[in-house]
């Protein structure tokens, strides 16, 4: 069996990954707070734990493995959604409209989320369809001391657990200094975070033993988790952006409701996005949502590619330049695998994707597979990556194209195979000018040459090269 090395943000070490039960591996992710669309930075957790997933269930099998993500749908921000439609003239009661907002939002995600070549989790559960839970593992942390009521709302006691921040590896101290917190009379130490909170009459809200209410954004994971998957699981994960206070939050109530279980065996975290070079954001004007891009007609396969063209733990930068040779570089792969059946996984790619999730160095191994004219493996490669090829390939290749640099790739193997042997390398050099003026991406290494169609690509141009 094929062994998968993780790094664990918990302990800041890459680690072989050995299941609690190999049998049924089981994985978290925290999912979106479901208030409008996804924006390009909301998929990178996506892509990345879809990969995961798909590697655990290559591994260990389909049937093996339990992937859970959430819907946060109690939020301010819906709230506030609803709220502005119904003084806009919206029919029905606010909380009414909260729920078609909820559902229209998730309806969006799965299909944004499906564009890109996403897997559906096996579960996919509602903070709002988990409340007598939430309620329940609330009443066990007061009855335990780490919990207690103030002034309506009930608050984690941070001092109770002495081993917070271990996550993200910084002092209580360390945490007020550095963060926004939220300064309130009825908290025993600013740090304190809130568990359940009251509730208008007229906004969502859920009768408790502390009246009318809804819980706080941490403790919703931390239950459904605890209900879906047990005290101690393999694996979570989310972006880096979570880790504090989220992440390190979930950890102090979960080892406190239920101490005899670890939660999470495994904490993993992907970097966050860019937009050319800058952090993506609406005052730049660099901020855009998934379906901005499919509906201007970029393949969700592209933007796959992209994402997954480097590590997840390095921050990824989404330029014009990336998306045009993902484009070209996915057209290229696919006149290779025209007509042809999936073989087996190349073992590079396995290896790779086994590494900590490399998927920098999966697509490295099938630019080689590319080369060397393996169709099967490549195909068979490109489906674990998670691309749709039945997709792309409906009127987006024609292999008929490809014939030409087929003949000039031979052409410049020979010329160099001469040139080695002379140490007369002019003649390499003029045919390889040539390609790149007519758009061509010449890669030559000591495994061979490859040429990938750029976004200028002219193939009556090559045409008379040959």
């Amino acid at each position: 069996m094929t062994t998968i090395k993780l790094y664990n943000t918990r302990t800041r070490s890459k680690e072989v990954f050995t299941p609690i039960d190999p049998d049924n591996v089981r994985m978290y992710v925290c999912g979106p707070t479901v208030y409008d669309r996804a924006h390009l930075g909301n998929a990178r957790p996506v892509l990345v734990f879809d990969t995961l997933y798909r590697l655990l269930r290559h591994v260990y099998g389909p049937d093996q493995v339990t992937y859970v993500r959430n819907f946060t749908d109690v939020d301010d921000k819906i709230n506030a959604t609803a709220l502005a439609r119904k003084e806009a003239g919206a029919t029905g009661t606010l909380e009414e409209l909260v729920q078609e907002r909820s559902d229209e939002t998730i309806r969006w995600y799965h299909d944004d989320m499906k564009a890109l070549g996403a897997l559906r989790p096996n579960k996919e559960p509602r903070a709002t369809e988990f409340i007598p839970q939430m309620v329940a593992m609330i009443e066990g942390l007061i009855a335990k001391g780490h919990a207690y009521e103030a002034e309506g709302h009930v608050l984690f006691a941070v001092e109770s657990y002495s081993d917070y921040g271990t996550l993200s590896g910084r002092t209580v101290d360390d945490m007020i200094a550095g963060s926004r917190v939220e300064v309130a009379p009825y908290k025993r130490n600013p740090m304190d975070f809130v568990l359940w909170k009251p509730s208008t009459e007229e906004l969502p809200g859920w009768d408790s033993p502390w009246g009318r209410g809804r819980p706080g954004w941490h403790i919703e994971c931390s239950a459904m988790a605890f209900e879906l998957l047990g005290e101690t699981f393999d694996i979570h994960g989310g972006g880096n952006d979570l880790m504090f206070p989220h992440h390190e939050n979930e950890i102090a109530q979960s080892r406190c409701a239920h101490p005899s279980g670890d939660f999470a065996k495994v904490w993993m975290h992907n970097e966050m996005l860019q937009v050319e070079g800058k952090k993506m954001s609406k005052s730049l004007g660099n901020f855009f949502t998934v379906r901005d891009l499919l509906d201007q007609g970029i393949p969700g396969e592209v933007i796959r590619f992209v994402m997954l063209s480097t590590h997840y733990r390095k921050p990824m930068d989404w330029t014009e330049k990336k998306r045009d040779e993902a484009k070209a570089t996915l057209d290229h792969f696919l006149s290779v695998v025209a007509g042809k059946p999936p073989t087996e996984v190349a073992e590079g790619v396995l290896e790779a994707l086994a590494e900590d999730l490399n998927t920098h160095k999966a697509i490295q191994v099938l630019h080689r597979l590319a080369r060397e004219k393996d169709a099967g493996a490549l195909r068979a490669s490109l489906q674990l990556l998670g691309f749709n090829l039945a997709t792309l390939k409906s009127g987006w290749v024609d292999p008929a194209r490809y014939a030409v640099l087929d003949r000039l790739e031979e052409r410049l193997v020979r010329l160099r195979d001469q040139a080695m042997q002379t140490k007369d390398f002019s003649h390499v050099d003029t045919l390889k000018a040539a390609l790149v003026d007519a758009g061509v991406e010449v890669r030559m290494s000591k495994a061979g040459v490859e040429l990938v169609p750029g976004p200028g690509f002219d193939a009556a141009t090559l045409e008379r090269l040959t």
